[in-house]
């Protein structure tokens, strides 16, 4: 009778660390290209770390963040539907690298102060990786 119940309990323990681990989310975001004629641009799906901004940056080929033209708030965990507005005119083709930044650094709590380079409410990295994706404006 031992034996069961202890089989059972290291079973239940095991399987709970299984679930746990295959339901955590690593920081993400999830976008596709889009129209952004209306001055806004989306992503469907950002997983984040903790409190901080969906930041879109100007880029090209070269995949390297450029200028910021964009921002929206996030929250920590998942956030679904997330539009920044556009601050300048993006034209169709244009690529937008859509990337997760943290609310550290700053003189203040919910204020974006990232400038380009800058440490203030800058980008999360993940085993050194920037955690985004690029989209093409439509």
């Amino acid at each position: 009778m031992f034996r069961t119940i202890l089989t059972t309990m290291i079973f239940a323990a095991s399987t709970t660390v299984v679930f746990g681990a295959a339901h955590e989310m690593a920081p993400a975001v999830e976008a596709a290209d889009q129209d952004v004629s209306g001055g806004t641009v989306s992503a469907m799906s950002i997983m984040a770390p903790a409190n901080g901004w969906l930041v879109v940056h100007r880029t090209d080929a070269e995949m390297a963040p450029g200028p910021v033209v964009g921002y929206a708030p996030l929250k920590m965990g998942e956030n679904s539907d997330v539009t920044a507005i556009l601050q300048e005119e993006v034209a169709p083709g244009d690529m937008l690298m859509l990337m997760v930044h943290g609310e550290d650094g700053g003189m203040s709590t919910g204020v974006f102060e990232y400038t380009l380079g800058a440490t203030e409410d800058g980008p999360i990295r993940v085993d050194g990786d920037l955690v985004m994706t690029v989209v093409t404006a439509e």
